[in-house]
Order: structure tokens, then C-alpha cells, then sequence
């Protein structure tokens, strides 16, 4: 099983922290937001490579954080893929990244896809184990519990198997608090599909898009993230998420 971080956005709404350092480099609590995604995944049996897919800007930031994290922390292997693209201009897109890693690295093997900014508090082991029960794409999901802010996410109905039911893209009028998250499992057999969602000429931004185009397609089924998960997309997010992380 192998790991895809998407960590080549340039985060413009949290300028100036984010002119010289990316995002998920960010610190909260002391480590960078990454460290989060990787702790707790790295508990995952049978993940034997993590790939993170930057840009131009910095690949270099991100392979010295990686260079630094195996010495200190994990055996994993780590590969930057560099997509090239300098600013919000010439941008690939999250998906379009996804796709350039599979094309690039030649990958056939089943797909852990998270986003570098996500911030989880508790293991993800459970999620592997359910992930590899099961031969369907999978979505990681969290109860936001406020409408208010169920309204900036993707909006998930599922039916009593965890299957996804609907998924609309920032309502206006939210049916529910649980919203999903840039946590995906794509087994090998799907991957195919995600060149066919490009290749028919779908937005290569935002990897929920992804999901909205599968699930009618085929089941799509969900995982609830426990504790706490923050998306960091504004300066107030990030100085709650170290507030909240300082506690811990």
C-alpha cells in the first residue's frame, strides 16, 4: 500500500506565512501540520512508501522535512514528486497531481490519498484495517456538528451500510453536520477511473470532486475519523488548532 500526501497548493488565503513555507510545514502545537498526517497513519500495517506531491516552490522544503522524519522517526520510504507548477497560474490541481503521480511513479498498487494539512489527533490504523476489508474507494468523514460549518465542506448522506447516498459540495442548505474530508482509500482497481475522470474533462481541483463523480458509478463507502481533525484554511484556524493542540 502506498501513500500519496497532495501537498502542492500554494495557500494564498494564509499569506504571508505561507509565501516561504508551505502549508502542511506550517507548525502547530510545536511540529510541522504534516507530522500529523504521517504519525498517524505511520501505524498503518503494509504502507511500504509515502509519496508527497509538491511544486516547484517547495519540493526542496519538503524533501529535507522528509529526509529529517525518516532519520528521526520511521523506515518508510519517501519520494517527492515536484509537479513543476510555480504559483496559482499554472497550478496542476489535486486531482491533476494524483494523476501525475500515478503516470510518473508508475504506480499499481492500492491508494491511501490525504491532504498535507489536515490535522487528525488520533491513530488511523483503524482506517487501514477497514480499508483493506474491503474492495470499494473509501472516504474519510467528520461530524463538524454546526450547519454553519457544514456549509464550507463537501456534505455526506450515507445509509446504514456507510455507503455514500449523496454528496453535495458546500450547500447552502446542509442536510446534515457530516462533511467529507481529503482522507481517501483507492484500491488498485479504481485507479483507472481517476484518468477517465480527467480524461473526460472534469475540474482537476479539489480531490471531493473525485469522489462526487464515483459514487454514482460505483459504492463509495465511509470511515469516521475520531478525535479531533481541523482543516487549516484561514490565520483564525490555525491559531485555534494550536490552542487546542497545546493541550494535548
Amino acid at each position: 500500500m502506498k501513500v500519496i500526501i497532495l501537498a502542492a497548493g500554494y495557500a494564498t488565503r494564509l499569506y504571508p506565512l505561507t509565501l516561504t513555507q508551505p502549508k502542511p510545514l506550517l507548525p502547530v502545537a510545536g511540529k510541522p501540520m504534516i507530522d500529523y498526517v504521517l504519525d498517524n497513519l505511520a501505524p498503518i500495517p503494509g504502507i511500504d512508501r509515502v509519496i508527497i506531491v509538491t511544486n516547484a516552490k517547495f519540493a526542496g522544503q519538503f524533501q529535507k522535512w522528509a529526509d529529517d522524519y525518516r532519520a528521526n522517526k520511521t523506515q518508510l520510504d519517501f519520494t517527492i514528486v515536484n509537479d513543476g507548477s510555480t504559483d496559482d497560474t499554472n497550478k496542476l490541481g489535486a486531482i491533476g497531481d494524483l494523476n501525475l503521480v500515478l503516470d510518473r511513479e508508475q504506480l499499481d498498487d492500492d491508494l491511501i490519498v490525504v491532504a498535507g494539512d489536515n490535522l487528525f489527533s488520533q491513530s488511523l490504523e483503524e482506517f487501514g484495517t477497514f480499508c483493506r476489508q474491503t474492495s470499494q474507494p473509501v472516504l474519510g468523514t467528520f461530524d463538524v456538528g454546526s450547519l454553519d460549518q457544514a456549509r464550507k465542506y463537501g456534505v455526506v448522506d450515507v445509509d446504514a451500510a456507510g455507503q455514500i447516498r449523496s454528496f453535495v459540495e458546500k450547500p447552502t442548505q446542509p442536510a446534515s453536520t457530516l462533511i467529507g474530508i481529503a482522507l481517501y482509500y483507492y484500491p488498485r482497481a479504481v485507479l483507472p477511473l481517476i484518468r477517465q475522470y480527467l480524461a473526460e474533462g472534469n475540474n482537476p481541483d479539489q480531490p471531493g470532486r473525485l469522489i462526487q463523480w464515483l459514487y454514482p458509478r460505483l459504492p463509495v463507502l465511509t470511515w469516521s475519523v475520531p478525535g479531533i481533525w481541523y482543516d487549516i484554511g484561514s490565520k483564525e484556524t490555525l491559531e485555534e488548532a494550536n490552542r487546542i493542540f497545546a493541550k494535548r
